[in-house]
């Protein structure tokens, strides 16, 4: 029997089975992200989270998010990961939010139920896309300082106050 025709099946084969790696991965890549978010907002700053409720696991919580933009009051991506011991998915939920919701982000171990908790939250357009499994994953990650002074200083009612009062000031005197 010649050799050629025995490379050739090793070679169809491992062409084979490449291509079976390929069609069953369930990570996304760049390519899908730059699919998912169109360049155009609905409104300045607008921005997507991958948003779905109680799930498996991260692939079907990507694969099947609703291709919306968060609601204009929110600014972050927040992601709840639920897991056993192992690391394994028990539930994902992950949607867009306010400030107030991503200030206690982290890992919390339920040793008498067997399973650990991971939220984190993040800035950004569909930022959410991995899930937080250990302390080092369940951050909050922001783009932008974090300053309540300023949003309380430079509020359109604090402005509104000021010129109103300098106004009356001014025609008293």
């Amino acid at each position: 029997m010649k050799p050629w025709p025995i490379v050739a099946w090793v070679l169809l084969l491992t062409l084979i089975a490449d291509w079976l790696k390929t069609t069953q991965s369930r990570d996304f890549t760049v390519k899908d992200i730059i699919y998912l978010h169109p360049s155009t907002t609905p409104y300045p700053g607008g921005f997507k989270c991958f948003t779905c409720e109680n799930v498996t696991d991260n692939y079907e919580c990507n694969r099947w998010a609703p291709d919306v933009y968060c609601p204009k009051e929110t600014r972050y991506c927040f992601t709840h990961h639920k897991m056993d011991f192992q690391g394994e998915s028990l539930s994902v939920t992950k949607r867009c939010v306010a400030l107030e919701e991503c200030l206690s982000t982290g890992c919390i171990e339920a040793d008498h139920e067997g399973y650990k908790v991971c939220t984190a939250c993040c800035e950004g357009n569909i930022c959410n896309m991995p899930l937080p499994r250990n302390e080092s994953d369940a951050v909050f990650a922001t783009t932008s300082p974090i300053n309540r002074t300023w949003r309380l200083t430079h509020s359109p009612s604090t402005s509104c106050f000021v010129t109103v009062s300098v106004l009356l000031i001014l025609s008293h005197a």
